[in-house]
């Protein structure tokens, strides 16, 4: 259904840290950002599917980047130990908590989930549900 999500970020090297630590244990991995005449970027994805795609952005206007009230971006996770992991490695990389690893009842009976903000205050969703299996290939 996705092809991709972007943020903006004020510095590539902090955020790359940040979201390869994060999104490492969710089994997404960077990749190559062929240039497209567009900002300096940073791109992760799922090896095995290819899409959605995640991209962390300077801002194209040159201006400060800023985090969206309201929005966030979630990453589905094989498991709830996956989760933990990518929140502990996150909140490692320089992220700050927004809600730890738990059950989150109120989403359902197997929505496990734990939130975070990326060093520019993006938020981001860590979250596993055993309702949902993932497509891969």
């Amino acid at each position: 259904m996705l092809s991709h999500v972007t943020v903006g970020v004020s510095e590539l090297e902090r955020s790359g840290r940040f979201y390869d630590a994060a999104l490492g244990p969710m089994g997404w991995v960077r990749r190559a950002v062929k240039p497209d005449g567009g900002p300096p970027s940073l791109c992760w994805h799922d090896p095995v599917t290819d899409f959605p795609r995640f991209f962390a952005y300077m801002p194209f206007d040159g201006g400060p980047c800023s985090a969206g009230n309201g929005s966030m971006t979630a990453f589905l996770a094989p498991s709830q130990e996956a989760v933990a992991r990518a929140y502990e490695a996150g909140l490692k990389a320089g992220g700050t908590d927004d809600g730890a690893p738990g059950l989150r009842l109120n989403y359902g009976p197997t929505y496990f989930g734990a939130y975070l903000r990326d060093p520019d205050g993006n938020k981001v969703h860590l979250v596993h549900r055993a309702d949902v299996t993932l497509r891969r290939g």
